[in-house]
């Protein structure tokens, strides 16, 4: 589910056949109001990536969806939809490339959640405290031998499915109360083995948050998602990533569009507002 805090802050209560069809590479820029520029339209589909052939690298300015509550609703005209890996199928990730758009496979790395298929593959030797989220316990990232495994097979089921990226979520355990001695260093280990799995598997890999260690691993990512860096002042954080080229797409939950989409424009991020439950509801930039 979504992340609706910044790192150091308490957390809210609240696969290998390819897909026959993918999107074409899309660029652009959000235009004002719709969160839509000219090239945000969809655009012919096109036949997935080949091994060896070069990932998708969103762009700065890409307008985009993001829904984890239940199976995609495609309505949304954006050329980017990022929805939850395990709740959508082979065919909700075909349609959308029918239509033209990208698709970014939402999975949980940091966390256990009791709800997934795969939940009897974590010993609970690597359980921790609950991470604020009912049914979810944080995970000790520092047993790479246990969890890599796990992690592996749960980006295989993102490229099985024809997913173009992954969004990796709970990726800043060390600044949290997890229940383990989580460092900086932990973290950077672990977040760097999570983008090379995607890498090895053609899937591009966005930081999702993680803020602090942004300088670290802005060469190592693809893109970035974040929530709430206008309510708590940190967007300019994630400038490196806009920098390299790469897009940063960016969600607030209270704050109203009018006081963070100009901002958010200058700064050239793929903004919108969302409610917290991340149904199909959107209010771009």
């Amino acid at each position: 589910m979504s992340r609706t805090t910044p790192p150091y802050a308490p957390l809210p209560a609240a696969l290998t056949a390819l897909a026959a069809l993918a999107a074409a590479l899309l660029t652009g820029c959000s235009g004002p109001g719709d969160g839509r520029g000219a090239d945000a339209r969809p655009g012919p589909a096109r036949t997935p990536h080949a091994p060896g052939e070069e990932r998708w690298r969103p762009r700065p300015g890409l307008a985009w969806q993001w829904q984890l509550d239940g199976r995609v609703d495609p309505s949304a005209e954006v050329p980017v939809y990022d929805i939850d890996g395990f709740e959508n199928t082979a065919a909700d990730v075909a349609r959308l490339h029918r239509e033209g758009r990208k698709v970014i496979c939402y999975v949980n790395v940091g966390a256990w959640e009791d709800f997934r298929p795969d939940r009897d593959a974590f010993p609970r030797s690597v359980l921790g405290r609950p991470d604020g989220w009912r049914g979810e316990r944080w995970l000790d990232i520092r047993r790479i031998p246990v969890l890599k495994p796990i992690m592996e097979r749960r980006f295989d089921m993102c490229r099985d499915k024809g997913f173009d990226a992954v969004e990796p979520d709970l990726v800043e355990g060390y600044a949290h109360d997890t229940g383990f001695p989580l460092t900086a260093a932990d973290q950077l280990r672990y977040n760097r083995m999570i983008a090379d799995i995607a890498h090895r598997r053609g899937l591009s890999v966005g930081l999702k948050n993680d803020l602090p260690q942004i300088p670290q691993l802005v060469d190592d990512f693809d893109f970035a998602v974040n929530e709430e860096c206008a309510q708590y002042g940190e967007c300019a954080d994630l400038t490196p990533f806009i920098e390299a080229g790469k897009a940063v797409f960016h969600v607030e939950y209270a704050e109203p569009t009018g006081e963070f989409c100009a901002a958010s424009r200058e700064l050239g991020l793929s903004s919108m507002r969302k409610e917290p439950e991340l149904g199909a509801w959107r209010d771009p930039c």
